[in-house]
């Protein structure tokens, strides 16, 4: 099996194939490819953490079945999942969601109104969230189209006054973000109880990858 470090050499480029930051930033800025191909490659490893962090998760409390990514963007998570593992998403960027296609062929794009009942074993809302006003109907949407023994996995930013000053530094703007991750957890907590919580990078509160059963 391909470790993590080899795993990232080569997304990263395939992602330079496909993406110059500089020139298409003001395109691609809300999703985390610029992240995953930032020159610090300290700024770039806390993406790429959150991404497996996700994937651990996975593996460690979610029932063998689909799983749906929302907000996917070029998919990167589905390279990391089992393989047998069924790869649905959401993605409203028709650009990405092209280049999420071409790269994985067995994938399926759904838009939330069309998502079955009890569907997936889990679902993943990775940095996604916060880039939209009405989290709580999302979050309705997807408790329907979640499994009784599926798990919700989330990721997203602290905003907080570190993370504030490591955007700035890295380049970024962040105006897009909406709301917080701890915002967003506390609107899980009304339907989902905490499985896992954890902090990255090693401990330090810029992101919060966690994983949800439904109550």
């Amino acid at each position: 099996m391909m470790s993590a470090i080899s795993h990232v050499c080569v997304r990263r480029g395939v992602l330079k194939q496909q993406f110059d930051v500089a020139r298409q930033m003001s395109t691609i800025e809300e999703t985390c490819i610029p992240s995953y191909l930032h020159p610090n490659l300290a700024a770039a490893g806390v993406a790429w953490a959150r991404l497996f962090a996700a994937a651990r998760l996975h593996r460690r409390f979610a029932p063998v079945g689909p799983v749906l990514d929302f907000g996917a963007a070029l998919g990167e998570l589905a390279h990391i999942l089992p393989p047998e593992s069924r790869y649905d998403f959401v993605e409203i960027d028709e650009v990405m969601a092209r280049l999420l296609l071409e790269g994985n062929p067995k994938a399926e794009r759904y838009v939330l109104d069309d998502l079955k009942s009890e569907q997936y074993t889990a679902i993943f809302a990775l940095d996604s969230l916060e880039h939209n006003d009405d989290v709580g109907a999302i979050l309705d949407r997807l408790c329907l189209a979640l499994h009784p023994d599926g798990v919700l996995i989330l990721s997203g930013p602290t905003e907080n006054a570190l993370y504030r000053l490591g955007r700035r530094i890295a380049g970024f703007n962040g105006a897009y973000h909406k709301t917080t991750i701890y915002d967003i957890e506390r609107k899980v907590g009304h339907r989902f109880r905490l499985v896992s919580r954890r902090a990255l990078p090693i401990g330090i509160p810029l992101f919060s990858v966690s994983c949800w059963y439904l109550k």
